[in-house]
């Protein structure tokens, strides 16, 4: 079997992108058609209110990504906080991608709640696309930077 030597991560801000939204959704690795019954369902069904990160908040998120990444052994090939997501493009370092995606999230999260935010801040979970050779990882890498602001 082939050595995993990087991977994509993506998650989204609390209430962003719930599951039947318009545009479709991810569940289980499958993408998913809109349901309006879902979807409506599911806003009834938040806690608080849906989180969107100002732009003049999201460089305090790149920076507390960044640094954490770095702390934990990751090179970062590329990065970009959305209002209602993150993509990140990370080298492997022999843990889980649950474990070093959760250390990113913490670290973010706490770097937020030093600038007022509170509550839930990030859906659970994260979507997760693995690199196997350097064309894999150069392709996410090429369309993370495709969609920064």
């Amino acid at each position: 079997m082939a050595r995993m030597i990087g991977f994509m991560a993506t998650w989204t801000t609390y209430g962003s992108w719930l599951q039947g939204d318009a545009k479709g959704y991810v569940k289980d690795g499958a993408i998913l058609d809109s349901n309006p019954n879902l979807e409506k369902s599911n806003k009834t069904s938040l806690k608080q209110k849906s989180v969107r990160l100002p732009k003049s908040i999201r460089p305090v998120v790149k920076k507390a990504i960044l640094k954490e990444a770095k702390e934990i052994g990751h090179v970062v090939h590329a990065l970009v906080v959305y209002s209602n997501h993150v993509h990140i493009v990370l080298s492997a370092i022999g843990k889980p991608t649950g474990y070093s995606v959760g250390r990113l999230k913490l670290a973010a999260t706490a770097a937020l709640g030093k600038h007022g935010f509170d509550g839930k801040v990030w859906t659970k979970g994260f979507n997760k696309g693995y690199c196997y050779t350097e064309k894999e990882l150069q392709c996410k890498v090429d369309y993370v930077n495709r969609h920064k602001e």
